[in-house]
């Protein structure tokens, strides 16, 4: 398989948010804005790809009776370096995501790729899936917290495009979160069909 065909499948074929419908809990909670989904989908690429890569290497001296728990604990090292790293250089942003960052820890996402792809590849496979799922991912979350902004604040990445009297408040509460995921997953099945 070719690298240019594992990176595409992850933000086409098998789209965590769109397609797959993994990950829900951040994809709803964290894009209230296009830069917390920007974000949200940043920090899970880094974990993806750096625990993919990690995994790959070490599948082969991993007993199956251990592999979820040593899977688990590869994931939990590397969103602890990144916990550390956004608190240090992007305390705003660490803040606006608040609990969502260390639950990546036991997002199904990560652990869904490690069992199905990087624990049957080689690293350098395994990091392209890491890098095409975290585009995918990247994208759409990126993607709804546009559409929410935009609808609920009449703005896209803080810069004000509409007037607040054109502010519909329910995209950027929990409900507009439902609302936006099933059109945008509606248009997403239209254009793929």
């Amino acid at each position: 398989m070719s690298y240019f065909k594992i990176i595409t499948n992850g933000i086409v074929k098998e789209n965590p948010t769109f397609v797959l419908m993994l990950g829900m809990c951040p994809t709803l909670a964290t894009t209230t804005s296009a830069l917390n989904g920007l974000s949200m989908g940043l920090a899970t690429m880094f974990v993806l790809i750096c625990s993919n890569i990690v995994i790959s290497l070490i599948k082969n001296l991993t007993p199956d009776k251990v592999r979820i728990p040593v899977f688990i604990v590869v994931i939990a090292s590397f969103v602890t370096l990144l916990q550390m790293l956004m608190q240090a250089y992007v305390p705003a942003v660490y803040a606006s995501l608040g609990l969502f960052i260390p639950l990546i820890v036991v997002n199904c996402i990560i652990l869904g790729r490690a069992e199905s792809f990087a624990c049957k590849n080689g690293p350098v496979e395994s990091l392209f899936d890491g890098v095409g799922i975290g585009l995918g991912f990247t994208f759409g979350l990126t993607l709804l917290g546009i559409v929410r902004e935009v609808l609920g604040a009449g703005s896209i990445f803080g810069f004000t495009l509409l007037p607040e009297t054109c502010n519909m408040l329910l995209f950027v509460l929990p409900p507009g979160a439902f609302i936006t995921l099933g059109f945008l997953v509606a248009i997403v099945n239209r254009i793929r069909n």
